[in-house]
This record gives C-alpha cells, sequence and structure tokens, in this order.
C-alpha cells in the first residue's frame, strides 16, 4: 500500500512539473534548429526548450546579457533573472562587438539598409543575400532589405531583433532570436537599457 501511495505521489509530481515549467519553454512560435515554424497540429516540432519570460508581474529595472560564448541572452528586471532567450549572434567575420552597451533605437517593423535581396521589376528575386557594401545594383533591380523585427539597436548597426536560429553564430553580427522573446524584450526596454554583450 505504501508502495501504491509512494508511486501515486511521484507520477502526480512529475505531471504538474512538466506541465507548468515546460509550457513557456516550448513556445510554439519559436523558430530554431533549422528555422522550423509549425506546420500540421499533429506534427511534432524542433523545440527550444531554454528560452523562456516570466517577467510581466515583475518591475525593477530592465537590463540585458548576452553571453557569445554560450549563445544565450539573459534579461533581468531590478536585478532579477526574469527570461532566456537562444540568440544567433555574428559568424566568423561579423563577430558581435563585445562591451557594454545601451538600447539606442527601438523600431519594431526594421528593414535592414545593407543586407536583403535584390529583386526584378516584377518581385521576383533576382539576387540572394546580397550585402549592399560589396553587391552592386544590377540595372532595373531594386533593393529589398532583409526584415528584422522587434529591432532593439546597441551600436552601430547591431542590435537584437527577431531572426532565423540555426543554433550556432550565424548573424552579420546582430542577436538574433525567437519571435516571442524578441517581442517581449521589445515590449520591456526602452531607450537607456543597458545591455551588456560578453565572451
Amino acid at each position: 500500500m505504501f508502495r501504491n501511495l509512494a508511486l501515486a505521489l511521484l507520477t502526480a509530481a512529475l505531471a504538474v512539473g512538466c506541465g507548468g515549467n515546460d509550457t513557456a519553454r516550448t513556445h510554439p512560435e519559436t523558430a530554431y534548429l533549422g528555422g522550423y515554424h509549425p506546420q500540421a497540429q499533429n506534427q511534432r516540432a524542433n523545440f527550444d526548450n531554454v528560452s523562456y519570460w516570466d517577467g510581466d508581474s515583475v518591475s525593477g529595472a530592465p537590463s540585458i546579457k548576452i553571453n557569445l560564448g554560450e549563445q544565450r541572452a539573459y534579461f533581468y528586471k531590478g536585478g532579477e533573472l526574469v527570461g532566456i532567450s537562444v540568440v544567433s549572434t555574428g559568424r566568423e567575420g561579423f563577430g558581435t562587438t563585445s562591451g557594454n552597451f545601451h538600447i539606442i533605437q527601438k523600431d519594431k517593423d526594421h528593414v535592414s539598409s545593407r543586407f536583403g535581396d535584390y529583386l526584378n521589376a516584377d518581385g521576383s528575386i533576382l539576387k540572394k543575400e546580397i550585402d549592399r557594401d560589396k553587391d552592386p545594383m544590377p540595372k532595373g533591380a531594386r533593393y529589398d532589405g532583409a526584415k528584422m523585427p522587434y529591432f532593439m539597436r546597441i551600436v552601430g548597426g547591431t542590435g537584437m531583433h527577431e531572426g532565423f536560429l540555426p543554433g550556432y553564430p550565424a548573424s552579420h553580427g546582430c542577436i538574433r532570436m525567437p519571435g516571442f522573446m524578441a517581442q517581449k524584450f521589445f515590449e520591456n526596454v526602452s531607450v537607456g537599457t543597458p545591455v551588456q554583450v560578453i565572451n
């Protein structure tokens, strides 16, 4: 009888533990490991079991720490950790600058002025993933900048924003995040919020 009671209590504890914490950490909108977005209702997705947000009911001054080695961003309110996000920072040759910064611009619908595609007059892609500093625009083409939703600029052309997360540093220097985390960070920072980037 004691054994059955212990087994029942353990099962209940596991059920409660799994149901509460994992929901926030397996958000359906997370784009991770190949940029997967859920398709069909019964299809199992690659999921991000790191990112979570628990800061809506916490007050205090916001601050962010980005760890390049871990590929993680940590969000604090009043010194209390309230969120962690996986990130993809600058790849080789485009490394993300380390140091102490502040949010200097917020732009929910930001578009890159340097990286994107060249399009034909009909809107079809003429040349993909171009760098305007290196790739001259063909005659008759037009530039279509890469979308960077929830952009939070910290220095020069570098900022945090929603973007593709392959699981390793792959950006041109920016700090890419899952969409739902970029939105939460964006909603909870203001111009002047401190951002520390460490190796």
